[in-house]
This record gives structure tokens, C-alpha cells and sequence, in this order.
């Protein structure tokens, strides 16, 4: 294991055999929910970093995760509580994940893209970069409603282009493939290519 210097490592972190923690990582950050924020965050104070992984520089990794081993975290990428990353993952350089994500194993996400509260990744998926993901179609106006809210799903060996953007609750099915820049409104069946705003099969 090597910590590089500026690193801060708070307690109750576990971090595997041969992992790399590079400059100003920070690893065990507390969730805090200040006035302007409507939902309380509820996380445990322990965080699980996998064997073999690297840390990129500036990445924040909150409490009450778990990155399996041999998965890169890149620079400045910022993962909040309640997250789950697989084994063999790559979360790029300034990808952000809010909290209660799960994202399986072999998964790459390139970097920039945002994977939103909720969303749900298969095994050997990948997502592209730029990619964006909501989570509540009242766009905030209705307050926060847990039962209501919730990202994406996306299936084993789906692919995701670069900037495409996908609505609250849609499914991407097994295998299937969306394209670039395309605006997905609704779910996507297994093994099928949609393109285009709004997204269809071509």
C-alpha cells in the first residue's frame, strides 16, 4: 500500500494490499446536510477500499463505501455515501456518484459523468463520457420524495455514449446501446441500439 503526501485518511477506512492513494485524496469524509439541503443523510462510519486499487489525486470518497478491488478511482472523482463499486472498475477522472449508487463489476465509467442517487449498473457496462443522469422529473419543485425519486437502471454489457442524457427511472436493457447525445425518455429493450433526441430504435 502507498499513501502519497496531503493524503487525509480518517478512521474506520480499510484500504487493501497494493492500493495507491495519490496526493490530497481525501477517505472517510461525513456526509453533513446543511439548510439548504432537503434530504438528511444516513451513512455508517466505515469505509472499504478493495486490494490492488488506485485513488486519483483530489478524489473524495465518502463514509459507507465499498470499492472492490482492483478498481481505479480517477482524479477529482467524488463518491457520497451508500455506494457500491465492483471489482475491475474504472470511475474516471472527475465522474461524480451520489449516494446510494451500485455499480457492479468490470464496469468503466468515463470521465465527467454524473451517476445519480439510486441508479442501479449491471456487470461490464460502459458509460461514456459526459454522460448525465436525473433522478426526479419535478426538477426539485416537489421537495424531496424518496419513493419518488431514482436514476437510471442499467443492464449487464449495455453501452452508454458520450453526453447522452437519461430521464429518471429508465431501464437500459442487457446488452442494449445508446447512442451519442441521445436524450433516453423511456425504457430501452435488451440488445437494441436507440438513437436521437428523443431516443429510438435505428
Amino acid at each position: 500500500m502507498t499513501i502519497h503526501p496531503h493524503v487525509v485518511v480518517d478512521e474506520n477506512v480499510e484500504i487493501g494490499a497494493g492500493t495507491e492513494v495519490l496526493p490530497f485524496a481525501y477517505l472517510g469524509r461525513r456526509p453533513r446536510a446543511v439548510g439548504a439541503i432537503r434530504r438528511k443523510p444516513t451513512f455508517r462510519e466505515v469505509l472499504r477500499i478493495g486490494a490492488g486499487c488506485s485513488i486519483g489525486a483530489n478524489a473524495v470518497v465518502f463514509y459507507d463505501v465499498d470499492v472492490g478491488a482492483d478498481t481505479l478511482i480517477g482524479d477529482n472523482a467524488s463518491l457520497r455515501e451508500i455506494v457500491r463499486i465492483g471489482k475491475g472498475c474504472i470511475i474516471g477522472r472527475s465522474v461524480s456518484v451520489s449516494s446510494d449508487v451500485e455499480v457492479g463489476d468490470d464496469v468503466s465509467v468515463m470521465f465527467s459523468t454524473l451517476l445519480v442517487s439510486k441508479a442501479r449498473i449491471g456487470n461490464g457496462v460502459f458509460i461514456g463520457p459526459g454522460v448525465m443522469m436525473t433522478s426526479d422529473n419535478a426538477l426539485g419543485a416537489e421537495g424531496w420524495v424518496e419513493e419518488e425519486m431514482g436514476g437510471p437502471t442499467i443492464e449487464d454489457e449495455a453501452r452508454i455514449g458520450a453526453s447522452a442524457i437519461l430521464l429518471p427511472g429508465v431501464t437500459i436493457g442487457r446488452g442494449a446501446l445508446v447512442g451519442a447525445g441521445a436524450l433516453v425518455t423511456r425504457d430501452v429493450e435488451p440488445g437494441v441500439r436507440v438513437l436521437g433526441v428523443p431516443a429510438r430504435p435505428a
